[in-house]
């Protein structure tokens, strides 16, 4: 009897034991799994931003999805700090360019700008936010492909397409210029809150096959009203070589929308220049810090010294865009133009235009001991900040 009994409770208990296991896994995978494995914060964020805003004016896919519309993301066409990017196709055979999100990175806060303020736009110049994808720690975003990729493929020297003659024609940078200027002024005054974007630069502009230029990456961008004249940031963002002194430092003033403008000004003068702003390997000290140099020429009305320049029209472009550009860069930020002004100085004649003062090389006010050189090598090489 003690055998039987003994052999009873024993079946019973594998028997609990089978049916617990069954029940957890099946939880897992249901609605309920949090009883057993609570979501991390990343995911919980992105969830909770979904449900507060509601259905999203774009598609969401699975990420079987986004596996087949990438060939099990076989074509790699970009990598950054953010994750990496693949050539894709929609089922109606579309082209897509489809943006991987590092699972580590923070805590959901890039891939949330992103969406919510890409969403809210429509602009020629401003690239198209197709779908996303958001299944547990995966995340993915889904653009239009841009068939010439991002301008710093065609402005830097150091770049293949440079040595194979793809240099762009001054006429063609003019129009890129003044392109990316309107996609500004659309998200600072077009929308119905004011967006700042935070990070631009040449690698940010993407270019059709029409070369004409959209603004993309959103993931620093920040969202306030249009009544906002100076926001609050608890920390820098941006990219060295193009963020502006007052985001790292605000004793240059507060951050706003100018933060943008000069950005936008020191990627002009490194499309006028093909080559980085600062170059520590320059052949005499003067041309070191580019805009020093150009601005000298400016001044004295002396010839630009710039290849490439064909005729008097071109000229005047480069002109325009080399005043406009060092206007842009001004460190104090109520010294910089809005962008509505920035196309009136391209649009309008160049004899109107008047000679900004003397640009200066911003850098942090303190620094470490010995850390200048690192802090000129940094910016040279454009070291993102934060993505904060």
């Amino acid at each position: 009897m003690n055998l039987l009994f003994s052999f009873v409770a024993a079946a019973l208990s594998v028997g609990l034991l089978v049916l617990v296991v069954c029940l957890m896994r099946r939880c897992s995978s249901n609605k309920y799994s949090f009883f057993w494995r609570k979501p991390n914060l990343a995911q919980q964020n992105v969830e909770d931003f979904l449900k507060i805003h509601g259905p999203l004016p774009t598609r969401r896919y699975s990420y079987l999805d986004v596996k087949k519309m990438t060939n099990s993301f076989t074509n790699k066409i970009g990598q950054g700090g953010y994750g990496s990017v693949y050539k894709g196709k929609l089922q109606n055979g579309c082209p897509v360019a489809v943006k991987v999100l590092k699972q580590s990175k923070g805590n959901g806060e890039e891939f949330i700008n992103e969406v919510a303020t890409i969403v809210r736009t429509s602009h020629v110049n401003i690239v198209a936010l197709l779908g996303f994808c958001v299944e547990g720690s995966k995340r993915a975003l889904i653009y239009e492909f841009m068939c010439n990729g991002s301008l710093e493929k065609f402005i830097f020297k150091e770049n293949h397409y440079q040595k194979e003659n793809h240099q762009l024609e001054w006429g063609t940078l003019y129009l890129i210029s003044l392109g990316i200027a309107r996609g500004l002024e659309y998200l600072h005054r077009g929308c119905n809150t004011r967006i700042l974007h935070f990070d631009i630069k040449p690698h940010n502009i993407l270019l059709d096959k029409d070369f004409s230029p959209k603004i993309s990456d959103f993931g620093l961008a920040k969202v306030c009203t249009r009544e906002e004249s100076i926001i609050s940031m608890l920390e820098a963002r941006g990219t060295i070589g193009y963020i502006a002194p007052e985001v790292f430092c605000r004793s240059f003033g507060g951050v706003s929308y100018k933060s943008d403008v000069y950005s936008f000004g020191m990627m002009v003068l490194e499309m006028i220049g093909g080559r980085k702003n600062v170059d520590i390997g320059a052949d005499h000290t003067s041309e070191i810090y580019f805009p020093h140099w150009i601005y000298k020429r400016l001044e004295l009305d002396d010839e630009l010294g710039l290849k490439g320049i064909r005729n008097q029209e071109d000229n005047a472009k480069v002109r325009k865009m080399v005043t406009m550009g060092l206007w842009c860069i001004q460190t104090d930020p109520s010294n910089r133009p809005t962008m509505s002004k920035v196309i009136e100085m391209l649009e309008g004649s160049v004899d109107s235009l008047q000679v900004p003062p003397k640009p200066f090389l911003s850098s942090p006010s303190r620094l470490p001991t010995d850390s200048s050189t690192s802090l000129i090598q940094a910016w040279s090489h454009g070291s993102d900040v934060a993505n904060t």
